[in-house]
């Protein structure tokens, strides 16, 4: 049976390959899309999910519009990476076909957790207000939900401050407040995510797919590239968000062990945080499972498998 899932996202390139992979894998029923500000603003996000889950035919998944902004900090995007759209790169004509939900991306959570007749994945590539909201405001759907995935935080250095993952260092309050209440918790961080690159050869895979979606997709990745190139020197960029994915997918494609994880919200040069005690340190108890080993074949061959299979449909 399909693993029921929603994903909360912040689209960014990575976040739209990983919601190709969340409409096309058999393994996963996408039940909804929320959004929440990050990569760039909230109405730039939503919108970009929306072309994502038009260019996959995806009509019949609701898509809803949650945080604008972080739980007490100021937003801070990464239109350094991702560009002023937060997806740029292809240029797209007119609006998206998929519509936008008339509630908003909490009523939308609500709704799918209490409705659905088994738990659900919550998959988040973003920062985790949208998640840390749900949680305080209707703590008895925690039983309603199976795990959250989160793509997020790192077991060694970030990538916005020394110490700091992007998804992290936006809403570090959040975060914490997820580890805190005790939902089951996976973390897919850039430890793992780093192992997932877009090398050459990934490239070339994608072209023989010879779709106009597997174009799109190259234009993403070349344009994500790109930054990654000026900003910290990658010869090839990680594709980050569709780990998370994988993981629910097939958990062994992504290898995770238990550990403690405690996010850092005070710190004068370390805020957002991930502190992994991978080694038993602090002899606190794990509450998470940490990624720490990618399946690099079959995770690449899972997002060929997704676009060759869209690329393929009529409204694809």
């Amino acid at each position: 049976m399909a693993i029921p899932v929603v994903l909360d996202c912040d689209p960014g390139h990575d976040d739209a390959m990983a919601l190709l992979l969340a409409v096309a894998d058999p393994a996963i029923d996408l039940r909804a899309v929320t959004t929440v500000a990050g990569n760039q603003t909230v109405e730039k996000c939503t919108i970009n999910a929306r072309r994502v889950l038009s260019l996959a035919g995806a009509r019949d998944v609701p898509i809803a519009r949650g945080a604008d902004r972080p739980s007490v900090r100021p937003l801070r995007i990464a239109d350094d990476v991702h560009g002023e759209t937060g997806l740029d790169g292809p240029l797209f004509d007119g609006d998206p076909t998929v519509p936008e939900a008339t509630i908003t991306a909490h009523e939308l959570l609500v709704d799918v957790l209490t409705t659905h007749e088994s738990l659900v994945t919550i998959v988040a590539t973003g920062a985790l207000t949208n998640v840390a909201r749900l949680l305080a405001e209707r703590p008895e759907l925690t039983d309603r939900i199976d795990q959250v995935v989160w793509m997020g935080g790192s077991t060694e250095r970030g990538n916005v401050t020394p110490y700091a993952e992007a998804n992290c260092f936006v809403d570090p309050e959040a975060a914490d407040q997820v580890l805190r209440s005790g939902v089951p918790f996976t973390m897919c961080g850039l430890n793992v995510t780093h192992q997932a690159l877009v090398t050459d050869d990934v490239l070339a895979s994608f072209a023989r797919i010879g779709t106009p979606l597997a174009g799109i997709c190259i234009e993403w990745m070349t344009f994500f590239a790109s930054t990654y190139q000026h900003l910290w020197g990658f010869t090839a960029p990680p594709l980050h968000d569709p780990v998370a994915v994988a993981r629910v997918i097939d958990p062994t494609i992504v290898r995770c062990v238990e550990a403690n994880v405690v996010i850092e919200t005070k710190g004068e040069w370390t805020a957002g945080a991930t502190a992994v005690d991978l080694h038993h340190y602090t002899g606190r108890a794990p509450n998470a499972q940490v990624a720490i080993e990618l399946d690099q074949t079959a995770f690449w061959a899972k997002l060929i498998d997704a676009i060759t299979l869209l690329g393929h449909q009529p409204n694809g």
